[in-house]
């Protein structure tokens, strides 16, 4: 029986390569989305994988969510916490509606989404949480003071937990992209997207499918002995 792969944020961008390459690794999965259900619907239309409708920020709902995930699919043993916002301001502009909104999804939305499926990998000894965080969660970045705190207690969360996990059989481990190729980088001005590749030593922009192989990775079994870490991928940008 194939093992059950959720992954919030998983429509689009980033999260939607992750589907599917966990599909084509073998998994059933199962992708969460918190607004778009146009794209959600083009997406399963595409791709087979079925999708789910929760935001993240709200610990019922995804208590709600989980339950009918693994009513519908099986337990879950494989968590990809992808959903992210941003809500960029310089801080002196900051309202405390953007800092919260943030927070709400970026760092508590991961609380959210493992607290209710930790129980089950405890009990079934297997577990995989793979949270994506981001390079701005490292190094920091002007005008986002919110997104950059968020990610980087993500990174703390899962160095934490994986603490917990190991003599359990669940790992914890994290991601943290670079720049990346999604619609929404590329949206930005040319001159503006060209100014972010030249900061890049390897020259251009990582692609979503780079990321989703590092996902698919940590959760197989021959990343069993690989817990707490983070994989930079950001194509030379920032070293740790």
């Amino acid at each position: 029986m194939a093992r059950v792969a959720l992954v919030t944020g998983g429509t689009r961008g980033i999260g939607a390569a992750i589907c599917v390459a966990l599909k084509e690794a073998g998994y059933t999965v199962a992708a969460n989305f918190a607004g778009n259900e146009e794209a959600a619907a083009k997406f399963t239309e595409e791709t087979g994988i079925k999708t789910y409708k929760w935001s993240v920020a709200d610990y019922d709902a995804c208590v709600a969510g989980i339950a009918k995930v693994e009513e519908e699919l099986g337990p879950i043993d494989v968590l990809v916490n992808n959903a992210g916002i941003t809500r960029d301001s310089m801080f002196h502009r900051m309202t405390r509606e953007q800092w919260q909104e943030v927070i709400d999804t970026n760092l508590s939305g991961v609380f959210n989404m493992t607290h209710p499926v930790w129980p089950g990998m405890r009990e079934r000894k297997f577990g995989r949480v793979v949270t994506i965080s981001s390079i701005n969660g490292q190094k920091g970045q002007a005008g986002q003071a919110n997104y950059s705190a968020a990610k980087a207690g993500d990174l703390g969360f899962t160095k934490a937990l994986a603490q917990e996990g190991a003599r359990a059989g669940i790992t914890v481990n994290a991601i943290c992209p670079g720049y990346i190729g999604t619609d929404m980088v590329m949206a930005v001005p040319e001159k503006v997207r060209d100014a972010i590749i030249s900061q890049i030593p390897v020259g251009r922009l990582g692609e979503p499918e780079e990321i989703a192989r590092c996902v698919v990775f940590l959760a197989s079994d021959d990343a069993g002995f690989i817990t707490g870490s983070t994989i930079t991928a950001n194509g030379g940008q920032f070293f740790v």
